[in-house]
């Protein structure tokens, strides 16, 4: 053990160990793994091992087939047998709506360039997996890239791979505390000593939660119990001549592979468990849980229905061992705001399917400054403090533990953690029949329907598609309402404030009194933001984003605050309303003294107007591609703003909207959105926000691979398509073709009930981006016509919008 380090790992699982792998994979040979027992001493040695790309999230499932690739690459490296057995798996289904949605992952897996899956009937399950009863199955996902191996094995392959090149896995020397020191270096006190690393990464499995605590942070993860159990050996599968394929039973919850000449059987039971919230005690290692056969009992019997050969195989072993989990069952990755050069790899509980991938962003992130995918989806900032509360990670965990083998269809709602955060008029706004949805702990509303209403979970349209139409089709018609506490708005002020914008957006700042989408870009030149700056006048600036990317965005602001600038996040203080509709002006001018007129307060301006008895501040812009008004507001005034804005509108036609409808406005505008149009992935040309970009006014963060971008031209940019669906719309990454060939894929999608078409953005090659160009997209698992139209179908001169 040495006294320094560049960066020292602490956890010795697989993640930890695939962490120091890829550091010193990627240039940082100074690199330490200290764990406080022996390598796999925690989740990683009970494991059940099994890996498979299927996840919600392509991002992430496109880093789970990486980990998967990497696993004979690792055997070579290290010398060490990771005993790979690569059987290929199966996910069944037997409900009609999940066979939908096999289909549709199978779409969407193309979409991300996993191309060794397919569907199958039940008589190729049943010769993938001979003991399974394929009564009632309808079909399956299967992927010749899935298996399982030796954790043990695994875990020492990728830390001898790391010994070999150059780093130290230090064992049996627990760390006891954590000190940042004013040069941003760690130190990391031992039982041994104390050593000073520059970079501290928490892979601390069960103990992350305490990791994170001696480093004065609370993160939202915590241990839950998960069954399986180990067969004597089963007659049928002693006489086959190969091994089972791996395989799922999504609708009996419960998993299946060979071990041996019987099999192992995991379930995933709908009454979880949780084992130790805070973490488990420092002296639990290699050890088990006591088995809780009755609470998994409807799932064991359902397994007994599926694989029937169990009903007569004997149980050698039963293993009940605690994993992590985070709210979405997703890890968290990356640096933790306020705390420098301190990162984190934990809540990992799919370890085998996604610890390469972790491994090698994290790694990219600390050596590069950017890991080379988009990870938000694993990206510690996706969560705020809220998160980490005991009850709500309690009810959040649970859920998606409960939910891990059910299908959660696109316009399904979930309970847990609900409702946290409300805006204002939330009391006013559930009288009126608002049916709510949630974005980062905060209610949302989805749209309005009559009391009593309940909307049918499912892929294709709702029982909700016409009243999000009467919505829709009634701000264009007169005037919409909708809450805006969900949009971030950031405060910067100081007298730096306008140069460290100046240097921090890629668009040209606005006079005072006005407006401008402003994108925001990272060193590479890929998007980290498309906001919207405010000059207010006098040295006042707002930032406005995407509500859910506050964490994201402030660790961003502050990682590049200067002298002289000060940026406060203002989001949970300040809510509002967008007053939006060919009758907004008339609406508005009944509620204030003040001149609203085009002339007095044209597109883009803005400034602070009396509303009713609300002292607001107001700008003239609207994603909905119609006249329109952001009306913000103190969150104790909007209640009082909403009443304002609703009485004087009451002879207008004005009416009160979701976020439903105003998604289907803006697809009929061809508007882009963030995590569908914008991303981390892509850059400002592929985008068009490009054309917000002012290259002429110096230097800005970015702007070098901006203007190469510009000069050399992408393979591929956003596109609208029109699409002859018939039930059900596209809603993202879903394969766009042209005869046979992938050429893209769905960005995000609608109906467009003004122009009575569905329609979708598309990130699609150059050559097939042409107005008029055939293509076709898979809508829920079946490939429909469509083809390539101008942008912005409604509207397209933006007069609306204007006037």
């Amino acid at each position: 053990m040495k006294s320094h380090y560049r960066a020292v790992v602490i956890g010795g699982g697989v993640v930890g160990a695939s962490v120091l792998y890829h550091l010193t994979r990627f240039g940082w040979p100074d690199v330490a793994l200290i764990e406080r027992a022996e390598l796999t001493a925690g989740s990683t040695w009970h494991a059940a091992a099994g890996f498979h790309a299927l996840n919600a999230d392509p991002n992430v499932a496109a880093l789970q087939d990486y980990t998967i690739k990497l696993y004979r690459e690792i055997e070579a490296e290290s010398g060490w047998n990771i005993g790979l057995h690569m059987t290929g798996g199966v996910n069944m289904a037997s409900d009609p709506q999940r066979w939908e949605w096999l289909k549709s992952a199978w779409a969407v897996f193309q979409s991300v360039g996993i191309e060794t899956a397919r569907l199958v009937t039940p008589d190729e399950i049943k010769e993938i997996c001979p003991i399974v009863d394929v009564t009632g199955v309808l079909g399956g996902l299967y992927d010749a890239n899935e298996g399982h191996l030796d954790p043990y094995g695994t875990t020492h392959a990728y830390a001898g791979a790391a010994k070999k090149r150059g780093a130290d896995v230090i064992l049996r020397n627990r760390v006891v505390e954590l000190k940042s020191r004013a040069d941003g270096h760690w130190d990391v006190v031992t039982e041994q000593g104390t050593i000073i690393a520059e970079h501290v990464v928490n892979a601390g499995g069960l103990w992350a939660k305490q990791l994170g605590r001696m480093a004065g942070v609370d993160l939202p993860v915590t241990p839950m119990e998960h069954h399986y159990f180990v067969t004597e050996d089963i007659p049928e599968i002693a006489a086959l001549d190969r091994e089972l394929g791996l395989a799922v039973d999504l609708d009996g919850f419960s998993y299946l592979r060979q071990e041996r000449k019987g099999v192992l059987l995991g379930v995933y039971e709908q009454n979880p468990k949780h084992w130790n919230m805070d973490g488990a005690p420092w002296d639990y290692g290699i050890e088990l849980i006591p088995e809780d056969i009755d609470r998994i009992s409807p799932e064991l019997a359902k397994a007994h229905e599926r694989f029937p050969c169990l009903a007569s195989a004997g149980i050698r072993k039963w293993v009940n061992g605690a994993f992590t989990f985070t709210p979405d069952g997703n890890p968290i990755v990356g640096p933790v705001r306020g705390l420098k050069n301190y990162w984190v790899a934990c809540g990992v509980m799919a370890g085998f399917s996604q610890g390469g991938g972790v491994g090698k962003s994290l790694a990219e992130w600390m050596i590069h400054g950017e890991p080379q995918a988009d990870i938000f989806g694993m990206d510690i900032a996706r969560y705020g403090a809220f998160a980490a509360n005991r009850e709500y990670l309690r009810q959040t965990t649970r859920q998606f533990y409960a939910r891990r083998f059910v299908m959660t269809f696109p316009n399904e709602r979930l309970p847990a953690g609900r409702p946290l955060k409300r805006p204002g008029a939330y009391d006013g706004m559930s009288a009126a029949g608002c049916e709510w949805t949630a974005s980062w702990g905060l209610e949302i509303p989805a749209y309005f329907a009559p009391m009593g209403f309940r909307e049918n979970t499912t892929l294709k349209r709702s029982n909700a598609f016409d009243i999000v139409g009467d919505e829709a089709l009634q701000v264009r018609r007169a005037a919409g309402l909708v809450d805006i506490s969900a949009y971030a708005r950031y405060s910067v002020s100081g007298p730096s404030a306008r140069a460290w914008l100046d240097r921090l957006l890629a668009c040209r700042l606005p006079k005072a009194g006005q407006a401008r989408l402003a994108p925001m870009l990272g060193p590479d030149g890929r998007l980290k933001g498309d906001l919207t700056v405010i000059n207010w006048g006098d040295g006042d600036y707002w930032l406005m984003g995407s509500y859910y990317l506050r964490e994201f965005h402030m660790r961003w602001f502050e990682t590049r605050a200067g002298e002289g600038v000060t940026v406060t996040d203002i989001s949970d203080a300040t809510g509002g309303f967008l007053l939006t509709g060919p009758n907004a002006r008339k609406i508005l001018e009944r509620t204030t003294h003040q001149d609203v007129s085009s002339a007095a307060l044209p597109f883009m301006a803005c400034g602070a107007f009396d509303i009713g008895m609300v002292q607001a501040r107001l700008a003239r812009l609207s994603i909905a591609g119609e006249l329109g008004f952001e009306i913000n507001c103190p969150v104790t005034m909007h209640a009082a703003l909403r009443e304002t804005l609703l009485a004087a509108g009451e002879d207008l036609g004005l009416a009160e909207i979701g976020y439903y409808a105003l998604n289907s406005l803006r697809l009929e505008k061809s508007f882009g959105i963030w995590s569908r149009e914008f991303t981390q992935g892509y850059t400002s040309r592929q985008t068009g926000l490009d054309r917000f970009i002012a290259f002429d006014k110096g230097d800005f963060v970015g702007r070098e691979a901006a203007l190469k971008e510009r000069d050399t031209g992408t393979a591929q940019r956003i596109v609208t398509l029109e699409i002859n669906a018939l039930d059900a719309d596209a809603s993202g990454f879903e394969p766009v073709w042209r005869d046979g060939r992938r050429v893209g894929f769905v960005t995000s999608g609608g109906f467009g009930y003004t122009i009575g078409r569905s329609v979708a953005l598309a990130l699609v090659d150059g050559d097939f981006a042409e107005e008029g160009t055939a293509l076709s997209v898979h809508i829920v698992g079946v490939e429909r016509p469509a083809r390539v139209i101008a942008a912005s179908p409604y509207d397209p001169s933006g007069k609306a919008m204007r006037q």
